[in-house]
């Protein structure tokens, strides 16, 4: 095997559980990030993953609460969700050295941005991750398919040593990593799939198969990722010209029953990434001057579920 990497998960649920497992698995230097019983559960019996692609165990797993306790690594793969990105932030000075690269795999566009603020675009990885995983439980991840593909590149798309790196240690751990030619594109096709997915999913309570099938909810799909290629364009990002159509033919060929994670989180009153989704087209499309109606109402309506869902929750609770 090529040197061992030192690589620091920050965000050990199903995404960072299943990398981080895998490249502690292959024999590279692993830390996980965590929290309370998971933290336990880590350091006491290790982390256990239940895989499609092969069930495995790391134990015993270096796991802390405090990035002070790693010190500087080659890899920092920063998979919390977009909410909470203000606390993990600061977490990441400890971490930083001279070559060190932190791979964002947030749903969305502003993520990099985000982090770049704080530590520097040269420091930044953008990525974007195709996997269903989950955290079943303190130390225990699931993984239940999609390709299991962590998908990156350098915030300019050119080669470098480090995403050759990375990619060849995660390819050799068992897991399909890809340089993306253009990452600022890989990012928006994903955006234009799930932000309309999730926004109209949790404006109508329905799951994809419904809205693909109805004349007027797919029509309404088709215009929520017409705003997103404008605002797109506008950017200066190349999508493919005839992404409107595959990102149709691929919502086709999804599960009927299938709805979005925005969708599921609002539904049962947990936070949700609404503001990184549909309110980041919203604000996006105010900055370059692009009228985002669709997206802009299926906002106001998955905010007031929201709130509502939020509200009865506590309430219950």
């Amino acid at each position: 095997m090529a040197k061992s990497l030192r690589v620091a998960i920050i965000g050990a649920g199903g995404i960072g559980g299943y990398f981080g497992g895998r490249l502690a698995a292959a024999g590279h230097d692993v830390t996980f990030v965590a929290r309370g019983e998971h933290l336990k559960a880590l350091r006491r019996e290790g982390l256990s993953v239940d895989s499609v692609a092969g069930s495995f165990t790391v134990a015993p797993a270096q796991a802390t609460d405090d990035t002070r306790e790693i010190g500087e690594v080659d890899f920092v793969m920063l998979c919390v969700k977009t909410w909470q990105l203000p606390p993990a932030i600061p977490a990441l000075a400890p971490l930083i050295g001279a070559d060190t690269a932190v791979v964002t795999v947030q749903n969305g566009v502003e993520a990099p941005e985000q982090v770049a603020r704080t530590i520097g675009r040269h420091a930044v990885l953008p990525g974007s991750v195709k996997i269903f995983a989950n955290l079943e439980g303190p130390g225990r991840v699931r993984h239940v398919g999609g390709p299991a593909a962590l998908t990156f590149a350098e915030w300019d798309n050119r080669p470098t040593q480090r995403v050759e790196r990375l990619r060849a240690a995660l390819d050799t751990a068992g897991t399909t990593a890809v340089i993306s030619a253009d990452i600022w594109a890989e990012l928006w096709a994903k955006f234009l799939f799930v932000v309309p997915f999730g926004g109209l999913g949790t404006a109508t309570d329905a799951p994809i198969g419904v809205l693909r099938s109805r004349e007027g909810t797919r029509g309404l799909l088709i215009d929520a990722m017409r705003e997103i290629q404008q605002v797109a364009q506008a950017m200066d990002v190349a999508l493919p010209e005839d992404i409107l159509d595959s990102t149709m033919a691929f919502i086709d060929r999804q599960p009927a029953t299938g709805t979005s994670s925005l969708q599921r989180d609002i539904a049962s009153g947990h936070r949700s990434e609404l503001e990184a989704w549909t309110g980041a087209v919203v604000r996006l499309g105010e900055r370059t001057g692009i009228a985002t109606p669709v997206n802009n109402l299926l906002y106001e309506v998955a905010g007031v579920r929201a709130s509502r869902a939020e509200e009865s929750r506590e309430t219950t609770g």
